[in-house]
């Protein structure tokens, strides 16, 4: 059982892997990652509307309160700084006294704060892979918090799956590492 430390931990970590590949973007907005008729800007945008989505939702907002607050172009003209704004108050909103235990109001049902923070975080982090490839870039990713993404994620699979979140699964080779299992596991080829 992860504690609210190890889960704004694993939140904070995964949001770094993924702004450390926003910070290697290099002007390449245009180009395509590995999900299907998405840039690297779709993605990153993908991203930041989450992080914007976060603070409202753990304060206690349902999805119908925050509407089409961020409905458009969230990136403008600096998308790196764009996404630094976003992903601050993420992380402000992770660490708010209280909100890991609050009860958010999401598309899919009430979930507590913590599993919210880790779904959140899940995103981030297998994002980071996507965009690396994107930018042929260094995919390994930070193997502590890999591990512990890939520990929460198994019994969340079938979910994830059903609900159209995720591709099919990818089977990997016995002993493949845990990033590739994760990856597997959220139908990405390792």
């Amino acid at each position: 059982m992860l504690t609210a430390v190890d889960v704004r931990q694993i939140y904070a970590r995964c949001s770094a892997e993924f702004g450390a590949q926003v910070h290697a973007v290099d002007g390449r907005w245009d180009a395509p990652t590995p999900l299907p008729g998405w840039t690297v800007r779709d993605l990153v945008r993908h991203i930041v509307e989450e992080e914007r989505w976060a603070p409202p939702l753990f304060a206690g907002e349902t999805i119908d309160e925050v509407g089409d607050r961020f409905a458009g172009d969230l990136l403008g003209d600096d998308p790196v700084s764009a996404f630094d704004d976003a992903a601050a108050r993420a992380l402000s909103a992770v660490f708010a006294d209280g909100a890991l235990d609050r009860v958010v109001h999401l598309s899919f049902g009430d979930h507590p704060g913590s599993e919210y923070a880790l779904q959140l975080a899940a995103d981030h982090l297998v994002h980071a892979v996507d965009l690396a490839r994107a930018l042929s870039a260094d995919e390994a990713m930070d193997a502590e918090v890999v591990v512990a993404v890939r520990e929460w994620f198994g019994p969340m699979e079938a979910v994830y799956r059903e609900i159209g979140a995720i591709g099919p699964r990818v089977e990997v080779p016995a002993g493949a590492g845990a990033q590739a299992e994760l990856l597997g596991m959220m139908g990405r080829t390792p």
